[in-house]
């Protein structure tokens, strides 16, 4: 995972599975080779997997080990049967295990397998479930499928007829509870499997069609809170029997009902005789130690880290952006458009946007990322209230290059149903519009869009939990997508510091007591940024009085500069600098590459470069972490050869219009008329897209964009091998000083 790229996942040989249970591994080596050698795999695997046992055999000899007890030693055959390892695995018969085991996943006909960590979730659950124990928790992170985990155990309950009475007598009713429309919504959506008349949605529109009667006749129920909170006379939950609902799935539990101090915890309480499944992404600190109070250890932890190591996350970089406007002095100079202020008042960044606006400093953030990304990447930005997010919104249309009117859309509570909809629109991978959003609260949590590329901070982040609830937008994995980028103008990359940044469990600090009586809101309105109320989580923007504007002087906005650095993470799950990943990314090329010409030699051939480039990116190297170098040696315009020949030899970076020019002067003289014109058509594309441009499979489509096709192409230039040979010949001369 150096320098940010996403793990490759790990392939055990075999895995015994048997009733639902992962009982052991087996690595499987060549009969030419020691068992023992596949020992350490064995181990390796069956920690992962959370299976107890683990073999290792070459077909002639075996060996065993019990993760459990630690006793191992060579195996004499014959090997346990499935009955024999699953009575070694539980000693104690168990009716609901056994029950569970007998129903299969529902993998949508095979298309589709659970990743381990989600198995051993699922897992978990339902023998903490068998055991009869009422609150558990899963502390996975945001994008690990938390949902689907949420379904399979669902599945399995509703197959096996599991209930509360403890008898396979009837199907149990299971309610999914959420604190926000959009997440109630995905996972009504995610359980389609189940049949129609079982699942049913507790909503104003569905009661009202019932004259004000709750659905009763389903097994599977989705609601949020808010719904249940509300009602004529009592609170629309308490229309439901308190024995009414076997099991109650509550996402994002952190933030909702298991806060001591949520006016929603008198739900749970109310249906107290249920079991409650807690899922949450924020592992145990301060900030959510009711949360563990209320539902105990997890049974199960998956953490961001894990996932990025395993490649089923996306990794990031952090680009840090210092400006010489993070802090402003009123000194009288400016133009005090509204509102009222000392001279030499100072603000820092948290007083921006809440206390004082100075838009040209907004737009300059603006200007400042959106010069430097891929304006066709789908971006999300971070506000600091709702009038900043519809300022920026309006600056970053300003700013475009794209001519489509929906390209960048606000979505925040006050933008109601027309909100919701740009953010499914924008959820969609298929469409490209919009592609950037602004909000301030909003999408922290419960945004399930696969394509984020870029996350841009532009309000403070004191909450550790929702510092990992917005990197958690941007983690999900995408075809093509190696990783994601961090703007952070607002120094939130502190967090990284943290001790509680991914890493092992503390101990928390006893939970506040409740303020006031049972059920009344706490009004600070919940821990560091975390809000308690509305159906989008918005914190209501408290408006001042009157809020300070000013305007900077003439020429003010001009003078704004902007220092930016990247941080990347390193294999040990850190944030290192550039400037480390530079010291790193030396000492792998010294090995790959003994000397000068040895580069030279693997860079001039289209097909040496790709097989270099693909050592390159098993080391973690990918072409994002590599064109950043450009940028760190300030060597934008040159080609990537030029980077490295930099860090290795410290040669000069040559611009590549520089190298073009040479080429086409003295390297393309042996070739005439038409294809000595198509070589200037294909370093003309070099000189403004980079070496990308010279692959083995762009010259195919170089000769169908000028010429309609590759047979036309050949009518015109002559025999393929001669045009392929011409194409590679240039290159040699590209690459030759």
């Amino acid at each position: 995972m150096s320098g940010g790229k996403r793990g490759k996942s790990l392939s055990c040989d075999y895995v015994l599975i048997y009733k639902g249970h992962k009982l052991a591994v087996l690595e499987a080596k060549k009969s030419s080779v020691s068992h023992r050698n596949g020992v350490g795999q064995a181990k390796d695997y069956a920690s992962r997997l959370a299976s107890r046992f683990a073999y290792a055999s070459n077909g002639l000899n075996w060996y065993q080990i019990d993760m459990q007890t630690a006793k191992e030693g060579e195996l004499l055959l014959p090997f346990p049967t499935p009955d024999d390892l699953w009575a070694r695995n539980f000693t104690k018969h168990n009716d609901w295990r056994e029950r569970f085991g007998a129903v299969d996943f529902e993998t949508d006909g095979g298309k589709w397998e659970l990743r381990y960590y989600q198995h051993q979730a699922i897992t978990a659950a339902l023998d903490a479930i068998a055991e009869k124990d009422r609150r558990i928790l899963l502390t996975l992170a945001t994008g690990t499928g938390k949902t689907s985990i949420a379904f399979q155990i669902a599945w399995k309950l509703f197959q096996s007829k599991w209930n509360l009475s403890g008898e396979p007598v009837r199907r149990p009713r299971i309610l999914f509870l959420a604190d926000r429309n959009i997440l109630a919504d995905q996972a009504y959506n995610a359980f389609s499997a189940f049949p129609n008349d079982a699942v049913t949605r507790i909503d104003p529109g569905t009661i009202a069609k019932s004259k004000g009667r709750v659905p009763r006749n389903a097994s599977l129920f989705f609601t949020i809170f808010q719904t249940f909170m509300t009602g004529e006379g009592e609170p629309v939950y308490k229309q439901y029997p308190k024995d009414f609902f076997d099991f109650i799935v509550i996402d994002e539990c952190h933030r909702g009902g298991a806060k001591d101090e949520s006016e929603w915890r008198v739900v749970l309480e109310y249906f107290e005789p249920a079991v409650q499944l807690g899922l949450t992404a924020t592992p145990k600190r301060k900030h959510n130690a009711d949360t563990y109070a209320y539902f105990g250890e997890p049974v199960y932890t998956y953490a961001l880290k894990d996932g990025i190591e395993d490649g089923f996350l996306t990794p990031f970089k952090v680009r840090q952006m210092a400006s010489t406007i993070d802090e402003y002095v009123y000194d009288g100079s400016d133009d005090l458009v509204s509102g009222e202020v000392e001279e030499g008042t100072r603000f820092n960044e948290g007083d921006f946007n809440s206390k004082i606006i100075i838009e040209e400093r907004e737009r300059s953030r603006a200007k400042e990322f959106m010069d430097q990304i891929d304006q066709r990447q789908k971006t999300l930005v971070f506000c600091a209230t709702q009038a900043h997010a519809a300022l920026v919104r309006d600056l970053i249309n300003q700013l475009k290059t794209n001519t489509n009117p929906n390209y960048c859309h606000r979505v925040t509570a006050d933008d109601g149903a027309v909100g919701e909809q740009h953010l499914r629109d924008f959820q969609d991978n298929d469409k490209t519009i919009p592609t950037i959003l602004t909000t301030s609260q909003k999408l922290s949590t419960g945004v399930d869009a696969r394509n984020v590329r870029h996350i841009v901070l532009m309000r403070p982040i004191k909450s550790m939990i929702e510092f990992k609830q917005i990197i958690g937008r941007g983690t999900r994995t995408y075809e093509g997508k190696d990783f994601f980028t961090i703007w952070d103008f607002v120094k939130a990359y502190e967090n990284f510091q943290d001790p509680a940044w991914d890493g092992p469990p503390e101990e928390p600090v006893q939970p506040r007591p409740r303020p006031g009586a049972p059920g009344e809101p706490d009004p600070t309105g919940g821990d560091e940024g975390e809000p308690l109320g509305g159906d989008d989580g918005e914190r209501g923007d408290e408006e001042p009085k009157e809020k300070i504007i000013v305007k900077l002087a003439d020429g003010k906005e001009r003078a704004i500069r902007y220092i930016a650095s990247t941080s990347y993470w390193s294999s040990e799950g850190r944030p290192i600098s550039a400037q480390e990943f530079l010291s790193r990314l030396f000492g792998d090329l010294s090995v790959m590459v003994p000397d000068e010409d040895a580069l030279r030699d693997a860079w001039s051939d289209p097909d040496n470069r790709e097989s270099f480039l693909a050592q390159l990116l098993d080391r973690g190297y990918d072409q994002d972490r590599l064109d950043d170098m450009r940028q760190l040696i300030d060597a934008k315009d040159s080609d990537l050869f030029d980077v490295l020949a930099y860090i290795l030899f410290t040669n000069p970076p040559v611009t590549r219009q520089a190298r073009a020019t040479a080429t086409e002067a003295k390297g393309l003289k042996e070739f005439d008329g038409e294809l000595q014109a198509l070589l200037v058509a294909i370093l003309k594309a070099y000189v403004v897209n980079g070496e990308r441009e010279l692959g083995s499979k762009k010259l195919g489509q170089y000769l169908i964009a000028r010429y309609g096709s590759v047979v036309e192409g050949r009518a015109q230039l002559g025999d393929l091998g001669v045009i392929k040979e011409a194409y590679k010949r240039m290159q040699a001369a590209l690459y030759s000083a």
